[in-house]
């Protein structure tokens, strides 16, 4: 475990009216918070990004990017 992995960060999250009712649901029907759910939910979907293969080429072209600004700013 890392140490961010001990951490939390709070955030704002604007629903439409309707998925926040039917998120609610979901988590009561489950037995889980609405914040359980959703934090399960962005744990799938950040698993799903992960083994994508076009989101993997547009993060490296991202990350090269970054390196070259971070290089130039560093000169």
């Amino acid at each position: 475990m890392t140490l961010l992995e001990n951490q939390t960060r709070q955030t704002t999250v604007r629903l439409p009216e309707t998925l926040a009712v039917e998120a609610t649901a979901v988590a009561r029907t489950r037995g889980v918070s609405l914040n359980q759910l959703i934090i399960q939910s962005l744990k799938v979907e950040v698993d799903r990004a992960k083994s994508d293969d076009d989101f993997q080429a547009r993060l490296a072209l991202l990350i090269k990017q970054d390196r070259e600004i971070l290089r130039r700013l560093a000169e």
